[in-house]
């Protein structure tokens, strides 16, 4: 299986890239920063067929080289395991986020997985050829995070989208789904942390106790191996009657019954 893992250059993305070659995907990873790109591809060589190709989600052109480049690489897609780099004022309240950083938010959260879907879904019918997508989103959409606010308001429409593929391509094999995540251990989470906890004042471990271990039953964060076999069960066709549905990873950390 071909399979395209966006903002993979570390952090979830690169994790979960890393997961998929594991069990023998064949992965392109991509990402906006060239050098943190060719390091991740470096790395992730050890485990597996891996291509890395340099993207900015926020623009157009580059969302277009992308599936280009990736189809030449793999020969065809089956597959995009969509990730979202941070929106570069979070952790930021309401009152502090400028036009700017909420167009930005749009365009990582709502235009970039809605284009990339657009010009992968065009292929696969053109081609008759099936394809899976699965959106990485976060638990916070349905329990806000004030400090998230702007990338839980953009990304909450993932869930309608991967709803709106399954039920108007599902007969043609093109199989979506929007994957809710707890607390994973990554760089970006202990960066929104850390500036947490300098705002208030108080020690970094003090705030990724009550933030992130104390939200959930089981004291810790989410497992690569974990969230690995979720997402490689997502792509494979046992998971076909599934499709377009909100699947959550959270440890029991949101408290919320129903969507």
């Amino acid at each position: 299986m071909g399979v395209l893992v966006t903002a993979a250059s570390r952090g979830v993305g690169f994790n979960v890239a890393r997961e998929l070659l594991k069990r023998n995907a064949r992965v392109v990873v991509s990402s906006h920063n060239d050098e943190n790109l060719q390091k991740a591809r470096e790395e992730l060589a050890d485990f597996g067929e891996v291509y890395a190709v340099k993207a900015d989600l926020r623009r157009r052109g580059d969302l277009e080289n992308l599936v280009g480049e990736v189809w030449d690489l793999l020969g065809g897609v089956d597959a995009l395991v969509w990730n979202a780099p941070n929106v570069s004022c979070e952790p930021c309240s309401i009152h502090e986020a400028s036009y700017r950083d909420w167009l930005e938010s749009a365009k990582i959260h709502s235009v970039a997985p809605g284009y990339l879907t657009s010009l992968l879904v065009r292929r696969w019918l053109k081609t008759v050829r099936k394809g899976v997508l699965v959106y990485l989103n976060s638990v916070s959409i349905k329990e806000p995070m004030p400090p998230l606010t702007l990338a839980d308001t953009t990304r909450a429409g993932l869930i309608q989208l991967a709803k709106s593929v399954a039920r108007t391509y599902g007969k043609s094999g093109i199989r979506a789904y929007s994957l809710l995540l707890g607390s994973f251990d990554t760089p970006g989470a202990r960066e929104n942390i850390k500036a947490l906890s300098e705002r208030r004042g108080e020690p970094f471990e003090k705030t990724w106790e009550r933030e992130v271990l104390g939200r959930t039953p089981l004291h810790r964060t989410g497992r690569w191996v974990e969230l690995g076999s979720l997402i490689a069960f997502l792509l494979s066709d046992q998971a076909g009657y599934m499709l377009g549905s909100t699947v959550v990873i959270d440890g029991a950390m949101t408290r919320a019954v129903f969507l």
